[in-house]
């Protein structure tokens, strides 16, 4: 090399020193070191739910190939136990890698353009994240606003649709801030007559209560593994009917259902738990039976310990998250952690409009029995004599 290049190269090696005398800014982390410790406890909020052994053993078999034949019979398998879960025969379905609120969306994102006229149904917080996320992106919002605890008419939809005419209507199934569950009979064909597509949020209803996709012309439905399901966080169901392919304004959720053969990386561990649950061990009918006799008897139970229902119609009411009143002069947050730390299981409180107002107490799947209603009452009376009341 020429002296002046050979004096350039000396000069840098002679500022460089090997990885192995470099000192570490940051050490590893000591709890990291430690075992993981997770403690037992029955999740009777609303949501996630324990996860039975069976779908535990699923999610930890050793990892496949995302492009392994085998996965693609998972992927296959786990799209037509969707089609039972969901009831119906829509090609473009499958489960998407996030949770509930990932698939929302999703769909908002694969139907909705900037200026397209979206009506939502809102009477709780998911409605209210609709009108969120479709602002973000440039739709023309419409509101159709109820109380909380309460559903929406026919009568009070069609209202709506004739007066808006949107593309698209946002309404949820169960509404799990408040408890409420709405009406879908005849709601498909409405909007249909109106040009639009429905849109349903079926993510904590799904399989703790009637839902027909193709009976009911709905459109686009989609729920969360974390719920009835009993999988871990992670996965979402979801499908599309033909009549919203036209609709669909980017293309990256149809390539990753397969259409056409393309496939793309998957989350592959979590696909194993959905695969073992997705088509409800009972069945869906018994399904949906568990859960509204298991709704029935905490509900009775709840009002002899003196709790006022925040649902006020029977057949309004949630079978999958049951909300009733927070006790005059009690604090909802001293309740669900004595009932945490006392008694090792979670209820909750509100959220977005019944925040501070009521208590949640989920019954999904699993969970639905009449052993852990017992032993949930049983924690809420203990509570009541324990915790602190005021006297204002």
């Amino acid at each position: 090399l020429p002296p002046s290049v050979g004096s350039l190269y000396m000069n840098i090696f002679s500022h460089c020193r090997p990885m192995a005398t470099q000192k570490l800014l940051v050490p590893p982390p000591a709890a990291l070191l430690q075992p993981l410790l997770v403690p037992d406890r029955l999740m009777l909020g609303p949501g996630p739910s324990n996860v039975p052994p069976r779908i535990l053993a699923a999610g930890g078999r050793q990892l496949i190939g995302h492009i392994h034949e085998e996965m693609f019979q998972i992927m296959d398998e786990i799209k037509v136990g969707i089609q039972y879960a969901f009831q119906t025969q829509n090609a473009l379905t499958l489960a998407i890698s996030g949770t509930g609120h990932c698939a929302m969306e999703a769909a908002l994102l694969n139907t909705v353009e900037p200026g397209d006229a979206v009506l939502v149904a809102v009477n709780g917080i998911w409605g209210e994240r609709a009108v969120d996320v479709s602002q973000r992106l440039g739709a023309d919002i419409h509101q159709l606003v109820k109380p909380a605890g309460e559903y929406f008419t026919l009568k009070e939809i069609e209202e709506g649709l004739a007066q808006h005419m949107p593309s698209l209507l946002f309404i949820t199934h169960g509404e799990s801030s408040t408890g409420v569950v709405q009406p879908l009979d005849g709601l498909g064909d409405l909007c249909h007559r109106f040009n639009c597509l429905l849109l349903v949020d079926a993510v904590a209803s799904l399989g703790g209560t009637p839902i027909l996709m193709d009976q009911q012309g709905i459109d686009i439905l989609y729920t969360g593994s974390q719920k009835v399901l009993n999988a871990p966080p992670g996965t979402a169901p979801i499908s599309f009917s033909e009549r919203m392919f036209p609709h669909i304004s980017r293309g990256g959720l149809v390539k990753f259902g397969g259409v056409g053969g393309e496939r793309i990386y998957s989350p592959i561990s979590l696909l194993f738990s959905p695969r073992a649950t997705i088509a409800l061990p009972t069945g869906l009918e018994n399904s949906w039976k568990l859960h509204k006799e298991n709704s029935i008897y905490l509900c009775e139970g709840l009002q002899r310990l003196g709790f006022t229902l925040f649902v006020k119609e029977p057949e309004a009411r949630l079978p999958t998250v049951n909300a009733a009143w927070v006790p005059s002069g009690y604090d909802w947050k001293e309740i669900t952690t004595f009932i945490l730390n006392t008694h090792g299981i979670e209820i909750s409180g509100g959220l977005g409009p019944s925040a501070g107002k009521v208590l949640r107490i989920g019954l999904m799947g699993y969970n639905s029995t009449k052993f852990n209603i017992d032993r949930v009452l049983h924690a809420l009376q203990d509570a009541l004599q324990h915790c602190h009341k005021s006297k204002m």
